[in-house]
């Protein structure tokens, strides 16, 4: 018999690995216990899981649009059943989602549990779908108005990235109002990674908007866009600078993304920097870099290049 206490049968290879597996796993301890610990008020706590968030999303839009993103073959005697089991479900696992959210954010001074408070908010959450999907089914209506590719809203729902990208977040944005902020990033996650397009969760947007094309648009936190606005590929509305306070830590929420008041067009690749706003019916062309605030009505554009003759 051998005088090492490997299992029999191991190559010579997994033996190495065994080995040396133990200080891997001891180091990986001091840093995750010691030296570089980073949990939340220093707890091992349940986190959200983005696999369980991506099954619920995808029940949350069959129930809000079934046809669309649920069951191609329902029928007027199985659409209401269907969107009831679907939903029943979707809003089971999102109360488990959201009670593990709960955990990260400071105790709240009543006496309700962590369960009990995320069951009120699925609660209030579920209450607002019905208009959710107004809003949404006017955003779709947007779309293909404001498209000439666009042949139907069928195609709108199921092939336009931008509309997926806006569903994600008016669900997103409800939670993130109603106290549920990391599922709230999760699902603004899910929706960066499936369309090219990111907005935070906390970004206020109204109705009928519209982004065409989509990839690479960016809404920063902070952002505020009134009714009736469109925006193309590339578009961001960032921030200008980061207010630091007196130890150099960066003040958390401090308005500082843009305005965009109502029927505002922006087109590819515009830059719209800090807490400036722009004016009602205004347009902002293609490749504008803009730090100034511009009044209702205005048309800003790069200034035009002239090519040389002779």
């Amino acid at each position: 018999m051998g005088s090492n206490n490997q299992p029999p049968g191991l190559s010579p290879a997994a033996q190495s690995v065994e080995n040396g597996l133990a200080s891997v796993v001891a180091g990986l301890r001091l840093s995750r216990e010691v030296t570089h610990k980073i949990r939340h008020r220093g707890l091992l706590r349940e986190l959200p899981s983005r696999a369980a968030l991506e099954t619920i999303r995808k029940g949350l839009m069959a129930a809000l649009f079934p046809s669309h993103y649920g069951c191609p073959d329902l029928t007027d005697e199985t659409i209401d059943y269907y969107v009831g089991h679907t939903l029943s479900q979707a809003l089971v696992a999102l109360t488990g989602q959201v009670r593990r959210d709960l955990l990260f954010l400071p105790p709240e001074p009543e006496s309700l549990s962590a369960a009990e408070r995320a069951a009120a908010i699925v609660r209030a959450f579920a209450a607002q779908l019905p208009e959710l999907r107004g809003i949404l089914a006017e955003d779709a209506l947007a779309a293909c108005h404001g498209d000439p590719a666009a042949g139907s809203m069928a195609e709108v729902l199921i092939a336009y990235p931008g509309m997926r990208a806006i569903i994600h977040h008016r669900l997103a944005h409800a939670l993130y109002q109603l106290g549920a902020p990391l599922v709230a990033r999760l699902l603004a996650s899910i929706s960066q990674a499936e369309t090219g397009i990111d907005i935070h969760p906390q970004a206020q947007i109204g109705p009928r908007f519209f982004i065409d094309h989509g990839t690479g648009v960016v809404i920063g936190q902070t952002a505020i866009i009134g009714a009736n606005v469109r925006l193309y590929q590339h578009v961001t509305l960032g921030a200008k600078r980061f207010t630091a306070d007196e130890t150099g830590a960066l003040v958390k929420g401090e308005p500082r993304h843009p305005i965009i008041e109502d029927d505002v067009v922006i087109y590819a690749g515009a830059t719209i920097l800090g807490r400036i706003t722009v004016g009602r019916g205004s347009t902002i062309g293609g490749n504008v870099w803009l730090t100034q605030s511009v009044p209702p009505g205005s048309f800003i554009s790069q200034a035009q290049n002239r090519l040389s003759e002779g």
